[in-house]
């Protein structure tokens, strides 16, 4: 019984998502469809009965071709988990020159509303991604619509063949049903593959986007070392620097008052001693800012959980036993944990987090969560932004959910072959 409820179940959701299938992927030929009906009624003597339906057809199917290509991405996404970008070209900025007239990146207007109409539909029309949806709008009823459509018609010819009396009408039906109920599991699945092959970004624009996407992180990369290193020399020259000076000076006074004034020398070594001992202490803490001994020596986990007890928190931290990764991923997840509790601890004022470490098949995720107030974002100037870009360097993401009020979740994933 129960495998006849998992039958039953996967043939109705099979055939809604069927009939999904055929309302999104038959618009197109159903103007198709009504294009040839107005040439037929207007005969092959009337001047427009080529001209009118060529202009419909046209028309029709680049005006579907966008909202049908977003519909079959949101259910190709929703039914199966697959992800397919759309790759659409992104508008530039309109700027107002000096002379009162508005640049769009391709031409002047004399208007604002212009200037982004001319950019609109110059983007419409000279960018690859339109043109792969009206492909896709022309192939995918054929290559999906088709098959998908199998279901809906044979429960249609089974309503018709049952509903008029005679045998051969009541068989047609029951075939028409059970041609259903057979075909509707698989019958929407079909557009998956098509979809992927057909609706995806170009081998050329991908690479393209690639290439963009490391070029503006290498960038990123650079600014963060160029500023790392102004810190790291910032640090040692006002603080390890001005006390070694003093330490110099104050060791060659006291070698000078050795045996003049002996217990003058004495103070001045010791005053020496203990600002040796002050830059000693500077020189560690800007070393564990580099690199925390306990991160090489020690790992991650065992890393975030020292941290967590400098942290004026209650900070729980649990990971999967033997999680080892790559030192540069390792630092980047370190230090990133690092600024997200500090933001919580300057901004949210929360009394308890928590930072969890998993695997998610080839993919390390870590999650910090809070019980602030909330309202975090990553904006284009802040540090959310740039921990953002500096993940992007390893492929990973970062997501925010931090509605007023709390609790603030920040999610990291980052591949990691060496899981």
């Amino acid at each position: 019984m129960q495998q006849v409820g998992v039958w039953a179940e996967r043939v109705g959701v099979g055939f809604v998502r069927s009939c999904a299938v055929v309302a999104v992927t038959m618009p197109a030929p159903a103007v198709w469809a009504v294009a040839v009906a107005w040439t037929v009624r207007w005969g092959a003597g009337n001047p427009w009965s080529w001209l009118g339906p060529f202009v419909l057809v046209c028309v029709g199917t680049l005006g579907l071709s966008r909202p049908v290509c977003r519909l079959v991405r949101v259910l190709v996404a929703r039914w199966t988990g697959t992800f397919i970008p759309a790759g659409y070209r992104e508008a530039g900025p309109v700027v107002r020159m000096s002379t009162g007239y508005w640049w769009n990146g391709s031409s002047y207007e004399r208007s604002r509303r212009d200037a982004v109409l001319d950019q609109k539909w110059r983007i419409r029309w000279q960018d690859p991604a339109a043109w792969r949806d009206v492909r896709f709008t022309t192939i995918v009823p054929f290559a999906a619509g088709v098959v998908a459509a199998v279901p809906p018609t044979g429960v249609a010819a089974a309503v018709l063949g049952l509903g008029r009396p005679g045998l051969t009408a009541r068989l047609a039906g029951v075939l028409g049903l059970v041609v259903a109920i057979a075909v509707a599991p698989y019958a929407w699945r079909l557009l998956v593959p098509v979809a992927v092959r057909f609706l995806g970004p170009s081998r050329a624009l991908a690479m393209t986007e690639r290439v963009a996407e490391l070029t503006a992180q290498r960038a990123d990369a650079t600014v963060a070392q160029a500023a790392e290193i102004r810190r790291i020399e910032r640090d040692l020259h006002d603080g390890a620097q001005a006390r070694l000076v003093a330490l110099g000076l104050a060791l060659a006074t006291a070698e000078k008052l050795v045996e003049t004034d002996p217990g003058q020398a004495k103070a001045l070594m010791r005053e020496a001693r203990g600002g040796a001992a002050a830059s000693l202490a500077e020189l560690r803490e800007l070393v564990r800012g580099i690199s925390p001994p306990v991160l090489n020596e020690r790992g991650l986990v065992d890393a975030v959980r020292a941290l967590a007890l400098d942290v004026p928190l209650d900070v729980s931290v649990s990971a999967d036993a033997g999680l080892r990764l790559d030192p540069p991923i390792e630092a980047a997840v370190y230090f990133g944990v690092a600024e997200l509790l500090t933001n919580a601890v300057k901004h949210a004022r929360p009394s308890r987090a928590r930072v969890s470490f998993a695997r998610d098949g080839a993919d390390l995720v870590v999650e910090v969560e809070d019980d602030g107030r909330g309202g975090a974002e990553a904006r284009a100037d802040g540090g959310l932004a740039g921990l953002r870009r500096r993940l992007a360097v390893f492929d990973g993401t970062l997501e925010i959910s931090s509605p007023p009020g709390g609790p603030t979740r920040v999610r990291m994933a980052l591949p990691c072959d060496s899981l």
